[in-house]
């Protein structure tokens, strides 16, 4: 509607033209033609009648002060803008990333115990005994290891030995061979050695199981990190559009004092030309006292609203955004179709997070249970192992000629003995120290390490072994005991799912309730501000024609004021509600066009 001969329209213009308006909010202006009304003509007084003093003309500026925020320095604002800032800068989505990082971490941990390994051990020793010569030893030995995921393990080893053999050093020593010198023994072997678990620790051990519980953990922080978002995105939303909301309230309020201030300028005007008494300006000063309070407090509702949306979407407290005024640009959505219970309901019950943590919950109870019940079962673990085995020895293949008793001990029994058989009155032949002849041992058998590791080639070096061990705890109570919690624990979390499946129905059966109330206030408060124009303007007709007051006119301003401020904040509640619905529904990121990458496993 278009009152051209109004000065209410007018005066609002000129009112919400000082102000910086969101873009919906100027295209608001334009499509209902406000066009400034000439404001009346006071008549002059008459030149024989006494002239008045003239009334002081009060200062009506009122100073809007932001504290920390450049009024000159703003920054529009979409809703979606808000969002990517949120999910980009806002710590708590930091703080739960972070957590899935760090689970991810603990998967790679728990991998990292099937890594082979490989170990090389060499070894020098040394052996001093008082009267005899000492031995040089010395050994290589170096295996590869590695855990298999059936719970067995396989050892490939390879070891290379070489020890000096005193016997066949003072076999040497003695001169029957003639080389003089010592002799050692050079030992290689190489081979596999596989344990397998064959009852207890086969489908299941514990390192399998803290890997699996693992992976139900990673899920259960990638859930967390999920609802996070959409609690913070939620967040998002109703803040930009109770910040929507407090600018539009400023608004009103400053188009309200406007209205009052261009009242006081007429009241001044007429008492000045004595068409009106002097009390006339009180009632018009404490309206016009009462607006400006209420300006002030819609400035500083503006204020909070826009510092806590800033908490959101920046991350550092040095942010150059903090000392900038948001402009929201966009506009409260509405529609009247009407939300599907049933299908929010299945919504909910297919993609809250908070029941898929449960659910993992009870599968890492699953897999407890059964590793449980594996333990209560015997120890039977299957011990295998083959090899090939090589030996030499220094020195050549020839034969030996040398005397049976050649150690000094040997030697010295040998001769005690004769001396007591010459004794005259025993009167024995002393024993003999005979001279045996060793014959050559085969040439393979002769030469360092290269010589053992061949030997290993040979069809008589193979060695293997087959064993079982057995093992069983009499009465096993812990097992048995930690199996019994996990069941109980089972139960626990079916109670837990179920109550939570009955308050995520509440939340969902609330949410719709609340979108469908904030419609039909939608469409109210819209009647109620179409009737508060209408009747201003009828009043506005009313005082001009002298037949109402200014008291009337002023509640009829308050009102349609009101049933503005009513209107804009059932369009937002309408936005917030829609926001609470997909909060409830766990549909937030897919209405947003938002793709979050799961974590692998």
């Amino acid at each position: 509607m278009t009152f051209s001969k109004s000065l209410t329209k007018g005066i609002l213009l000129t009112a919400l033209s000082v102000l910086p308006l969101p873009a919906f909010a100027q295209d608001e202006a334009v499509a209902k033609n406000i066009v400034p009304a000439p404001a009346p003509k006071i008549q002059p007084a008459a030149e024989n009648e006494t002239k008045r003093p003239a009334v002081p003309t009060r200062d009506l500026s009122l100073n809007l002060v932001r504290v920390g925020v450049q009024q000159s320095q703003t920054l529009t604002l979409s809703l979606d803008d808000a969002i990517r800032k949120a999910l980009a800068n806002n710590n708590n989505i930091e703080i739960t990333r972070d957590d899935v990082r760090l689970q991810e971490t603990q998967i790679r941990s728990l991998r990292g115990f099937y890594d082979p390994t490989f170990t090389l051990t060499p070894t020098y020793t040394r052996n001093s005994n008082t009267g005899n010569p000492g031995t040089n030893d010395f050994s290589v030995n170096s295996n590869f290891r590695q855990e298999l995921r059936t719970g067995g393990d396989y050892n490939v080893f390879f070891n290379n030995t070489r020890t000096e053999n005193a016997f066949t050093a003072a076999q040497v020593s003695s001169g029957s061979i003639g080389t003089g010198g010592t002799s050692a023994l050079y030992a290689s072997s190489y081979g596999i050695r596989f344990n397998q678990p064959l009852f207890r620790d086969r489908g299941i051990d514990n390192i399998r199981r803290n890997l699996k519980i693992a992976r139900k953990r990673l899920e259960q922080t990638d859930a967390d990190f999920r609802r996070t978002t959409i609690e913070t995105i939620q967040q998002v939303q109703r803040t930009y559009w109770d910040l929507v909301f407090a600018l539009r309230d400023q608004q009103n309020r400053q188009a309200n004092l406007e209205l009052t201030r261009e009242n006081l300028r007429q009241v001044e005007a007429r008492i000045a030309a004595g068409a009106a008494a002097p009390l006339a300006k009180a009632e018009v000063e404490t309206e016009l006292a009462n607006r400006e309070g209420d300006l002030l407090v819609a400035t500083q509702q503006v204020s909070i609203v826009e510092n806590n949306l800033k908490q959101l979407l920046l991350k550092d407290v040095t942010s150059a955004e903090w000392s900038q005024s948001y402009v929201p640009t966009d506009r409260p959505a509405f529609s009247l179709d009407p939300v599907n219970l049933d299908d929010a309901m299945k919504d909910a019950l297919d993609n809250r997070y908070e029941l898929s943590r449960l659910k993992a919950e009870a599968e890492v109870n699953s897999i407890d249970i059964r590793y449980f019940k594996n333990q209560t079962k015997p120890q039977l673990d299957l011990n295998t192992s083959f090899s090939f085995n090589g030996l030499s020895r220094s020195g050549s293949s020839q034969e030996i000629t040398t005397n049976l008793y050649t150690s000094a001990g040997d030697l010295a029994l040998l001769n005690g003995i004769n001396q007591v058989r010459t004794l005259p009155t025993i009167g024995l032949q002393p024993i003999p120290n005979p001279t045996i002849v060793i014959p050559p041992q085969p040439g393979y058998f002769y030469g360092g390490f290269g010589q053992s590791l061949a030997n290993t080639f040979r069809s008589d070096a193979p060695n293997y072994s087959v064993g079982i061990t057995f093992s069983f705890p009499i009465g096993n109570r812990t097992a048995r005991a930690n199996l019994a919690g996990a069941e109980i624990q089972r139960n626990q979390i079916e109670t837990r799912l179920r109550a939570q499946e009955q308050a995520v129905i509440v939340e969902v059966r609330n949410a719709v309730q609340g979108v469908e109330t904030a419609r039909q206030r939608v469409l109210t408060t819209r009647r109620a501000r179409e009737n508060a124009e209408i009747q201003l303007e009828g009043e506005r007709r009313l005082f001009e024609a002298g037949r109402s007051t200014t008291f009337l006119l002023f509640q009829r301003e308050n009102a349609l004021t009101n049933a503005r401020n009513a209107e804009i904040r059932a369009e937002t509640d309408y936005n917030k509600a829609l926001a609470e619905l997909q909060r409830a529904t766990s549909t937030t990121l897919d209405v947003n066009n938002i793709e979050v990458v799961s974590p692998s496993k």
